[in-house]
């Protein structure tokens, strides 16, 4: 662990909270239903950020977009000054292998693959050398509690340990930002509290940036910054 902490907290040491993403004029419809409509939104790096509302408040559809896995109907969106607008496909993919994280409510881990070849998969997309992710891949498994459980496939792993291997599996590529969509959604009250204190371990020793939907409370009260919607809009 000491190696891996040590290449990832001098990248961010001296670096000072900023604008990492910005959208303008967003909007999401589908033939005549408006389901978002964002006039402007900005997202500080080295931050937990909850995006809080009702159900059907527009919070998912706001993170896709945001997270390029959704295409707008309108708006622009600039991350770290790159607009995605401007991007094809083919962009927009390398965009979120090498530059963006996911985790999801439903981990979406292979389960031929045992956890040490999960976490590493966007690496070999990525097409990285197996001498550089693999022992990042170990360390992470390592720093999120599961040293003994690499070699393990999801099927015999719990349901909190298998959203922590879609967490490092998140981070293996250095990720500028982490999007995640109710990612205690599945679990218990334990499981989700420790992956709470795993966001906000890996935001202050490594400077991670997340922007987090949730419905849990003390996840939203943690966050360093609340953002409310309602009918598609921002509160």
């Amino acid at each position: 662990m000491r190696s891996y902490k040590k290449t990832i907290s001098l990248k961010y040491k001296f670096l000072k909270p900023s604008t990492i993403l910005r959208a303008t004029g967003l909007k999401k419809s589908y033939q005549e239903l408006t389901v978002l409509d964002v006039a402007s939104i900005d997202i500080t790096s080295h931050q937990v950020t909850a995006i809080v509302g009702p159900s059907g408040a527009g919070k998912s559809t706001l993170l896709h977009i945001l997270g390029t896995l959704l295409k707008p109907s309108e708006g622009d969106i600039w991350i770290e000054n790159q607009a995605i607008s401007e991007m094809n496909d083919d962009q927009l993919a390398t965009l979120r292998n090498q530059f963006l994280g996911f985790v999801f409510q439903t981990h979406h881990l292979l389960p031929e693959f045992t956890a040490l070849e999960n976490v590493s998969l966007p690496a070999m997309i990525g097409q990285k050398k197996s001498s550089e992710y693999l022992p990042r891949a170990q360390e992470l498994l390592e720093f999120i509690g599961l040293k003994d459980r690499m070699n393990h496939k999801p099927s015999e792993l719990s349901g909190g340990e298998q959203q922590r291997v879609s967490i490092a599996r998140a981070l293996i590529n250095h990720p500028k930002m982490i999007f995640a969509d109710e990612p205690t959604g599945n679990l218990d009250t334990k499981n989700a509290l420790d992956i709470h204190d795993l966001f906000f371990r890996l935001k202050n020793e490594f400077g991670y940036s997340f922007l987090i939907v949730t419905h849990n409370p003390e996840l939203a009260k943690m966050s360093d910054r609340t953002i409310e919607m309602k009918d598609g809009r921002l509160v």
